[in-house]
């Protein structure tokens, strides 16, 4: 499946590191059965941790009685996902049914409050900041603290565990070389003449994360601000007024028919092109802008009314295990527990000196900012791209 999935915005924090297509809806499973899993002195329903089920043993035997997981918005070429479900689904023989894989984080939060009750509901989500913060807001997730909460640095994550940094990024600029003469390295080089109808984003920064980062990074390298996001609108205005602006949604066989030859994504997908294309005669060059440096981190949560709630456990307990965490940093992405991993002799460097080069260092905007950068994109997107 393409990394075409259009993820919601991302959240602060220190960096170290769309149609609904519904064929796998989910587990038949009804939400009665599996949330009487019990171990220990509580059901996994209500578990905040593995040792309120009696340790992670009997996390793993309520996982694998349930049998099944609910995944949502999971491409399986984005920041490596189709490995991670594979790796889960060898070491504990839980099914993952991925629903819309090209969805939006805002389609994983419509499915958590429309399919309150039902055994296709999402177990776990994948969400980009502005939607964790909301989510939680709602009350939506449930609290839970994997084993490794302790090695994820300040800030990066709900007190309580019911949001947790995952995997984080860099925007940059893709550019096939085979069909772009001089591809450009910054935000101001987009708007030059030759780049006529080439500048893709994936997905609509009111819906999808790595577009509202694109705005974002825009912004910054145009005189805006973490409060002051207009400057990238007033940009794509430009872009479109110029002819530059591709309005195609850039993914995986975009890029590769060469529908979409420059696109600004998370330096993780573009790496992901790059890499995989490379034996096909396509050279795609990657650069994250000086001029408008921005990184963050998407979000794992467990939706407060899993289907499977001991599976959705277990998920993230993979996740945020060394093996989770690797296998994240083997597809571009920096893992949220890179700094600790790094000092305790367990990160990939191999896969770690794979991750394309950065200049400068990054600052994020807080949650409010976030918030009040989503509305202003809400209010001002469709007019900024139709003249």
């Amino acid at each position: 499946m393409t990394p075409s999935r259009t993820r919601a915005a991302a959240l602060t924090g220190v960096l170290v590191a769309a149609a609904l297509a519904v064929s796998a809806c989910g587990s038949s499973t009804s939400k009665t059965a599996a949330a009487g899993s019990t171990a220990g002195t509580k059901s996994a329903a209500t578990a905040t941790s593995a040792a309120d089920l009696g340790g992670m043993d009997a996390l793993v035997a309520a996982a694998k009685k349930e049998g099944t997981l609910n995944a949502i918005t999971l491409p399986r070429d984005w920041a490596n996902y189709g490995a991670i479900m594979d790796g889960f689904t060898k070491k504990y023989g839980i099914k993952i049914n991925d629903e819309n894989p090209e969805g939006s984080s805002q389609d994983e939060i419509n499915a958590v409050t429309t399919r309150k009750g039902q055994g296709r509901a999402p177990d776990v989500l994948d969400l980009g900041g502005a939607f964790a913060l909301s989510g939680a807001q709602q009350g939506l997730f449930a609290p839970y603290k994997v084993a490794t909460f302790s090695s994820i640095p300040t800030g990066q994550a709900a007190a309580d565990g019911s949001w947790t940094f995952d995997y984080g990024g860099y925007v940059s600029i893709g550019c096939n070389e085979t069909k772009v003469k001089d591809c450009p390295k910054t935000f101001a080089d987009l708007l030059k003449p030759e780049y006529k109808g080439m500048v893709a984003l994936n997905g609509d920064p009111t819906q999808a994360g790595a577009a509202f980062a694109g705005v974002y990074a825009a912004a910054l390298a145009n005189g805006g601000s973490f409060d002051n996001i207009q400057p990238g609108l007033d940009f794509f205005n430009k872009l479109k007024k110029a002819g530059n602006f591709n309005p195609v949604q850039a993914k995986q066989s975009t890029v590769e028919s060469g529908e979409t030859p420059i696109t600004i994504d998370w330096d993780y997908l573009n790496a992901g092109y790059a890499a995989e294309f490379k034996s096909k005669g396509i050279n795609w060059q990657v650069n994250v802008p000086t001029d408008g440096l921005y990184a963050n981190y998407y979000n794992q949560a467990i939706n407060k009314w899993a289907p499977h709630p001991a599976a959705a456990r277990l998920w993230e307990e993979y996740l945020y295990s060394t093996e989770g965490q690797n296998l994240f940093l083997g597809g571009f992405a920096r893992p949220v527990e890179m700094d600790a991993m790094k000092t305790a002799g367990t990160l990939d460097t191999a896969a770690a000196a794979k991750l394309p080069a950065v200049s400068g260092t990054p600052t994020f905007p807080t949650q409010d900012q976030i918030t009040k950068a989503k509305a202003a994109l809400a209010a001002g997107w469709s007019k900024a791209i139709s003249g």
